[in-house]
């Protein structure tokens, strides 16, 4: 099952990555991080069917924090291409789509991309707090 969500900043990706590695009982098979000019893509894919109390648990947290996302076909491409083990830097580069993280949740490679992206500008953007 997908949980594809668009939030508003990096607090918000980060609180996503940090629930999933302290749970670590949720079945993730991966989490997509894709940053976007108006915000985050986030997809969790898990690795088995949810019981009704997980699952509602589980899309209450999204809820809060974001909107369910549905990706127009470039970036659905890009979310395949990635699941059928294509490099994130293959992806990057064939869908014009900037991937900050595929795999385990990783809280550090989206506060290195936020550090990098904030020092490259000059200047931290909202989607970026």
């Amino acid at each position: 099952m997908d949980y594809i969500y668009h939030l508003a900043n990096t607090s918000l990706t980060l609180r996503v990555a940090n629930h999933l590695r302290a749970h670590p009982e949720f079945p993730t098979e991966f989490m997509t991080v894709i940053h976007q000019i108006d915000g985050w893509v986030v997809r969790v894919k898990v690795k088995d069917s949810l019981d009704s109390y997980q699952a509602g648990n589980f899309l209450a947290f999204m809820n809060e924090l974001g909107i369910p996302y549905q990706p127009d076909i470039r970036i659905r491409m890009a979310l395949w291409s990635l699941e059928s083990g294509q490099s994130p830097t293959q992806v990057m580069r064939r869908y014009h789509v900037a991937i900050v993280s595929h795999g385990e949740p990783n809280f550090d490679e989206i506060q290195l991309f936020r550090h990098q992206f904030v020092k490259g500008l000059g200047y931290c953007p909202e989607t970026l707090a």
